[in-house]
């Protein structure tokens, strides 16, 4: 019942949090229009597609590996009860935030508009900021000397290419 609960409560959440961000936001500012291709170069719309798409598998399975892993989800108001290391944060510590941002930037270049890089660097600077502010010393309560292994094989942001294990 607890993974039922959890699956929804992520997908709802999924649907608040990185849908706005990713997804409302980005429409607000740019209406989905398309503008020329940065320096008319169209392959880059192509890129821009197969980005949002590669930022949104990292980002709906981590949440899904939340729910089903940690029984929990992403939200504060219902955290995971384990420490989720397996997936891609066996990669990177922060793969939703990265999904997210490679979602923002994919729009960029498929619609041409260099507004949503700005937005994209201003998502960036929130997200690390909440996450050193807030995620990792809740983590580092809650987890312990687990999530200080964890913290000092995986880094925060550029994933490793060799998957870490406990």
């Amino acid at each position: 019942m607890r993974k039922v609960v959890a699956l929804l409560a992520s997908f709802l959440f999924f649907c608040v949090a990185p849908g706005t961000v990713a997804g409302l936001i980005p429409w607000i500012i740019t209406h989905w229009r398309l503008h020329p291709a940065f320096f008319d170069i169209a392959g880059l719309r192509d890129l821009g597609i197969a980005l949002v798409i590669v930022g949104i598998v990292p980002l709906a399975e981590s949440f899904a590996r939340f729910a089903w892993k940690g029984l929990g989800t992403p939200a504060p108001f219902m955290p995971t009860r384990h420490l989720v290391v397996t997936g891609f944060y066996r990669h990177v510590r922060n793969p939703m935030y990265i999904g997210v941002l490679a979602a923002i930037l994919g729009q960029a270049l498929w619609l041409g508009d260099e507004r949503l890089f700005l937005y994209a660097a201003i998502v960036w600077l929130l997200s690390h900021l909440f996450i050193v502010a807030y995620e990792e010393p809740m983590l580092r309560r809650s987890f312990g000397e687990q999530y200080a292994a964890y913290r000092v094989n995986v880094p925060r942001w550029l994933p490793r290419l060799t998957p870490w294990s406990a």
